[in-house]
């Protein structure tokens, strides 16, 4: 991913979002993830490293609130502020930017998941039609062997419903170690099983006649 923020834009930043307010670290990461509508979240060790500095060079100062540390901006903070305004406005348009280009990434891998779980469901429906109808033509056979292959056909079934799960599963937590997971994904995710649900019914149903 691109980087948010020009170089020494965050710092500035931060004196912004102080001297609307007094902050503990953690409302700075979250009036951030705000701005940018949740597609850019910092983390903890972005914020505070920049933070320390910035309190080492007299630009902020912090306090005890109960078990958090509030940062506020100083004097010296708001004039530093003061004569850099101009740069914020071109901040702002970095960040609106920002925003726009990391709403089209995340996008773009939502989509590209969506497709590969759609052909992972799809081929899952065809692997379960294959093995109902395979075991419509052993059923033809002794009713005591037809039981013993139902069986083992029932373990194949298992296997291959857990071994989805299980890559789904990876799959899922890999891309929340590095993005957000949508609705929409859950969405799609809830109407394919449905509908391979429906295909498997329907496939034992023709079994069966």
């Amino acid at each position: 991913m691109t980087p948010v923020f020009g170089h020494g834009h965050l710092r500035l930043y931060l004196l912004s979002l102080l001297d609307e307010s007094p902050k503990h670290g953690y409302e700075l990461i979250q009036a951030l993830g705000d701005r940018f509508g949740g597609t850019y979240v910092p983390s903890a060790g972005t914020i505070y490293p920049r933070l320390s500095k910035l309190e080492e060079e007299g630009l902020v100062s912090k306090s005890a609130d109960g078990r958090k540390t509030v940062y506020s901006i100083t004097d010296v903070g708001r004039a530093e502020l003061h004569d850099r305004e101009s740069e914020l406005g071109g901040i702002e348009d970095e960040v609106t930017d920002s925003v726009r280009r990391l709403a089209n990434e995340v996008r773009s891998s939502v989509n590209d998941a969506m497709r590969s779980l759609r052909a992972d469901l799809a081929a899952a429906a065809r692997d379960a039609q294959a093995e109902s109808r395979e075991a419509g033509r052993r059923i033809r056979g002794d009713i005591g062997d037809a039981r013993v292959q139902s069986r083992t056909n029932l373990q194949d079934a298992e296997i291959l419903i857990a071994d989805f799960r299980h890559q789904l599963r990876s799959e899922l937590r890999e891309w929340m170690s590095h993005g957000d997971l949508a609705a929409e994904t859950i969405s799609v995710l809830r109407g394919e099983l449905e509908r391979v649900r429906k295909a498997v019914t329907e496939s034992l149903r023709q079994s069966d006649r």
